[in-house]
């Protein structure tokens, strides 16, 4: 199983690279950058043992469809994708949180929940919620982008005082947050599923806000099938759902909970491979397309080739 979990290029013009936890991100010359999704996977903010293969090409291939279809919405920082793994777009400022919004209590939210909080990011929670109950109206739970660690929790009225965003542009935001989540939902009730939770990241060039980054992939969103959801949650059954959820839950089912000195669990092939699938079957039902393996034989040189011949025109 050939993987692209480390890359190293020198592309013409290009000034700097960064590290993500999942994305190779290099930068040519002062107003652009190349993003690669690798085949990485992170869970609690750890970057796991081994990759999954395709996963790169499904997270690449599911964001930019979405930046596309959303690009009335907000502008965004897309101009091309030049491999299936890569896109290609206008370098920003990014603000320095995440807009994550929530349609349903589930996830970290419902754990904290359970243990008895009543508020999350500075918003009231009402008592009697059950786990993957819907809220009335979507609630957005912003979070601190974390260079490196953990990204926390964090309120509206916290983040204008720590002058993180201006009141004005937090709000602007938050209405592009809304409205982006609204056409997540109506798209994917298309094809049969739930947009639960998702989360944005923005940033600003020349005085305009970008949406930037990747946007409802299945490591940045979490989706349940449409059918059966009711039934389930009458029983207080799981869901069924297409989300990175089911790592986590793999990992805390080994005793791995993110913490200091825990050992991540032995990824098999098998495991790799069980997980590929997953990510395959969330690009087949939202793009409602099949997936096309792109030839992972020599994955470095396949994308340095496309990404130099389109960095030269």
């Amino acid at each position: 199983m050939d993987t692209l979990t480390k890359t190293n290029y020198l592309f013409p013009g290009q000034t700097k690279v960064y590290n993500g936890k999942v994305r190779d991100v290099y930068s040519i010359g002062e107003d652009r950058l190349v993003m690669i999704a690798t085949d990485r996977i992170s869970a609690f903010d750890v970057v796991l043992t081994r990759g999954i293969p395709y996963k790169g090409q499904v997270l690449n291939q599911i964001a930019s469809r979405f930046l596309d279809a959303t690009s009335d919405i907000v502008p965004n920082w897309k101009q091309a994708s030049p491999d299936p793994m890569v896109t290609v777009g206008v370098r920003c400022k990014p603000y320095k949180v995440e807009m994550v919004i929530r349609g349903y209590i589930t996830g970290s939210a419902w754990r904290e929940y359970k243990k008895g909080a009543r508020t999350l990011c500075g918003l009231p929670l009402p008592e009697g919620l059950h786990e993957n109950q819907k809220f009335e109206t979507p609630i957005i739970t912003p979070t601190t982008k974390a260079d490196e660690g953990h990204d926390e929790n964090i309120s509206k009225e916290e983040i204008i005082a720590q002058g993180l965003v201006s009141r004005n542009e937090y709000e602007q935001l938050e209405q592009y947050t809304y409205d982006l989540f609204k056409r997540g939902t109506e798209m994917a009730a298309e094809k049969g599923l739930i947009l639960v939770d998702t989360k944005y990241e923005f940033g600003k060039k020349d005085g305009v806000i970008y949406l930037i980054d990747e946007i409802h992939t299945p490591d940045s969103s979490r989706y349940f099938y449409s059918e059966g959801y009711k039934e389930r949650f009458e029983k207080g059954e799981e869901q069924k759902q297409l989300s990175k959820e089911f790592v986590r839950k793999w990992l805390m089912d080994n005793g791995f909970h993110g913490q200091k000195g825990q050992q991540v669990p032995e990824m098999s092939d098998a495991y790799c491979q069980s997980v590929s699938e997953r990510y395959i079957e969330l690009f087949e039902k939202i793009v409602g397309e099949k997936f096309v393996k792109a030839d992972a034989g020599n994955l470095e040189a396949r994308i340095e080739k496309n990404v130099t011949e389109y960095l030269r025109i």
